[in-house]
């Protein structure tokens, strides 16, 4: 079906898969250079969730204001401005002077990073139609799905080889070429008449993330006892509360509540937060054990994930195509099945460690069960929704996809122990399993095959 795209729906989508290419590669290049910044900057494990986090609180709070951004200023504008952002603070955290330094410079990107991926898949959902489409957000989500799994291989590379800060800057090229691409595509930008940014809302997330996160994150050094930690935890849940109660009311939701009245976009949502939740705290454990835990260089902890970086080159495209033929009901419940006992297989690491008999055999598994759910996935929360909302109704499960990644990360210590050592290694298998399991429950229960956008 490629064959019959047009010269702009190549364009489209070559822009599409770049932009969010950039964005989800620098979330997770981070995580196998844990390791090498906190041995040049210091910190331990509190150090590395907020190197992570902080990128993701800021992606999670203003992921939502793109995509109003891009219904007021076009996407083509909110785009290039994303792009121009992310490169500038790709430069500031490879010459970061201090931990301190860094984070807030991840926080800053986060911010950039939040404008690309919604306007991405706006453009491939307002360019293509029928088949088309569910085959081109296979093929975006196949992409950025790689960057999510190759960055910790790439990260590796450079940190063995090179520095960690030069990871940072893998990027610069692939920004370079979607600018000169959006020049040649001369798309008419498309705004919507009236669109107004919900500022309040904006905050009210950003702080309900960060009080939150802040808590689980530094809850293991002060305890739960300490105003410390309850203070900003209680604001932050107070502030998200305030969040929803403003979404109902404001004149331009950023996160527009009607869209849950469609059954496969609120079962689709659901489905999403086990799912990445569970990708995530797996991605940053097995990471970062590798490499403190089993002793591997950042490159062979990278090396790891290739058979399922592999897996998603091969299938992903064929993935999109058949949940769009037979629906997306069996595709998201096999598929988180399969990553679950993926990470059950990863129980079998013992402390005489062995990369091809205990880990390559759960790596396969997981990576299976990705490529099966990850497009249907996409494809059926956005399916759901009128072509015209693709732009919020994206930002949305973008959104939720971050946040749950987010708020896996920051509950990290709870979920080891305290300590990133092989029982708690074992801990993070177990949980990973379980909430892949509440996903794929979440599909079968929730969602339904070929239902009309009014449904």
């Amino acid at each position: 079906m490629a064959e019959t795209m047009t010269r702009e729906q190549r364009t489209v989508l070559t822009i599409a898969v770049l932009a969010s290419f950039v964005s989800f590669l620098d979330g997770t290049v981070v995580n196998v250079a844990l390791p090498a910044i906190a041995g040049e900057l210091g910190g331990g494990l509190s150090t590395q969730q907020w190197v992570v986090d902080a990128y993701l609180v800021t992606l999670g709070a203003f992921i939502l204001v793109a995509g109003s951004l891009s219904d007021v200023f076009g996407r083509v504008v909110v785009l290039r401005v994303g792009l121009i952002g992310f490169g500038i603070t790709s430069v500031a955290i490879a010459a970061a002077p201090t931990a301190e330094f860094l984070i807030v410079a991840r926080a800053v990107q986060g911010i950039a990073g939040a404008l690309l991926v919604p306007s991405s898949l706006a453009l491939i959902t307002s360019t293509f139609r029928g088949p088309a489409q569910a085959r081109a957000i296979g093929i975006w989500t196949g992409a950025t799905t790689v960057a999510i799994i190759a960055g910790p291989l790439i990260g590796g590379i450079f940190v063995d080889t090179l520095s960690w800060r030069l990871a940072f800057l893998v990027n610069v090229v692939p920004i370079a070429v979607t600018m000169w691409l959006l020049v040649r595509l001369g798309h008419r930008d498309h705004r919507r008449p009236g669109a107004r940014v919900d500022i309040v809302g904006a905050v009210l997330c950003a702080v309900g993330l960060g009080g939150v996160v802040f808590a689980l994150i530094e809850q293991p050094n002060l305890g739960w006892a300490s105003p410390v930690i309850w203070l900003p935890g209680l604001i932050g849940a107070a502030a998200f509360i305030g969040f929803i109660v403003r979404q109902r009311l404001a004149r331009d939701p950023m996160m527009p509540l009607d869209l849950f009245r469609a059954r496969n976009f609120w079962a689709g949502n659901l489905a999403t937060v086990f799912v990445y939740a569970a990708l995530s705290l797996n991605g940053f454990v097995v990471s970062v054990y590798l490499q403190q835990g089993a002793g591997l260089s950042a490159t062979l902890a990278g090396l790891a994930s290739l058979p399922s970086t592999l897996l998603m080159i091969l299938l992903s495209s064929r993935m999109g195509a058949l949940a769009g033929r037979y629906g997306p009901r069996l595709f998201m419940t096999l598929g988180p099945v399969l990553m679950a006992l993926g990470s059950l297989l990863l129980l079998s690491v013992r402390d005489d460690f062995d990369y091809w008999t205990q880990v390559l055999p759960g790596i396969v598994v997981f990576g299976l069960g990705l490529t099966v759910t990850v497009s249907p996935l996409t494809a059926a929360v956005l399916g759901a929704i009128e072509t015209e909302r693709s732009g919020i109704a994206s930002a949305v499960n973008n959104a939720v996809s971050r946040v749950a990644g987010l708020l896996a990360i920051a509950a990290v210590s709870a979920v080891v122990g305290g300590s990133l050592d092989l029982d708690g290694f074992h801990r993070a298998a177990i949980v990973t399993a379980a909430l892949m399991l509440l996903g794929a429950a979440a599909s079968f229960v929730g969602i339904r095959n070929h239902l009309s956008r009014t449904d």
